[in-house]
């Protein structure tokens, strides 16, 4: 019986940059797991029949967070390797870990990734951004991906090496300690970007920018209590902004 090489381990992390391709609202992931996850498939059986009824199954429905669904691929095709070295294998324990996984890093990626990371590069690329250099974009792109690359480039590694337990070997720990520092220098940041925003270059704006400000930042706060706006609400608001800036130019 063969088993999965470091190759395969790359072509299934190189592949997870295509996982949502074809998402769909019937088996949104599935497919795409599925695509991913074949390299180790077609390692680990070299009967045709075999591998395809493998591949069928893994494209049941299947959704998470599409970063750290790198970690479930890494940890399931370790599962499957197990399983197919086994006399009598149990594959129903193979779907009952990517659904646990799926729940559990969707969970977390949405807080590390979406609700932390993200903010805190805005708002660090903003105060980058504030005197017109382009390093704000450039700081911002670094910032997301250094975390967000090595998450899609590693988290399959990791995961094999870790297994189904790839959350219960410090690694939980470890991203929790991320998404807990990010929250605090995102705190810090903002503070600063609003001090520059409201005394640049150590004048004061008019009270009217002020004010404009107070009220835009009481906004934020509210609408972040509720569910995300949709895309359209994000271009209302985008486009109600753009007006409000217009205005007071």
């Amino acid at each position: 019986m063969a088993s999965v090489s470091r190759s395969d381990l790359r072509r299934v992390a190189a592949r997870t940059w295509l996982l949502q391709a074809t998402w769909n609202y019937e088996r949104q992931q599935g497919l795409g797991w599925a695509w991913c996850l074949a390299p180790v498939l077609e390692r680990l059986y070299a009967d045709p029949g075999r591998r395809q009824q493998r591949l069928a199954e893994h494209t049941a429905f299947f959704n998470t967070q599409p970063t750290l669904a790198s970690l479930a691929l890494g940890a399931v095709a370790n599962l499957e390797e197990q399983q197919a070295r086994a006399a009598e294998p149990a594959y129903d324990g193979v779907a009952r870990v990517k659904m646990v996984l799926g729940s559990a890093l969707a969970a977390l990626g949405d807080r590390l990734l979406w609700f932390t990371l993200r903010p805190f590069a805005a708002c660090l690329g903003v105060l980058f951004a504030l005197g017109g250099s382009w390093t704000g974009a450039l700081a911002l792109w670094v910032c997301y991906n250094a975390v967000h690359l090595t998450l899609r480039a590693r988290g399959v590694a990791w995961g094999y090496r870790l297994g189904p337990a790839v959350l219960g070997q410090g690694l939980r720990e470890r991203l929790e300690r991320l998404i807990s520092l990010l929250s605090e220098f995102g705190a810090a940041l903002v503070g600063v970007v609003v001090a520059a925003l409201l005394v640049p270059g150590g004048e004061p704006q008019s009270l009217t920018f002020q004010v404009t400000l107070a009220g835009g930042l009481a906004l934020g706060l509210v609408a972040a209590q509720h569910a995300r706006p949709s895309p359209t609400h994000l271009a209302l608001g985008a486009g109600g902004l753009c007006l409000v800036a217009a205005w007071f130019r």
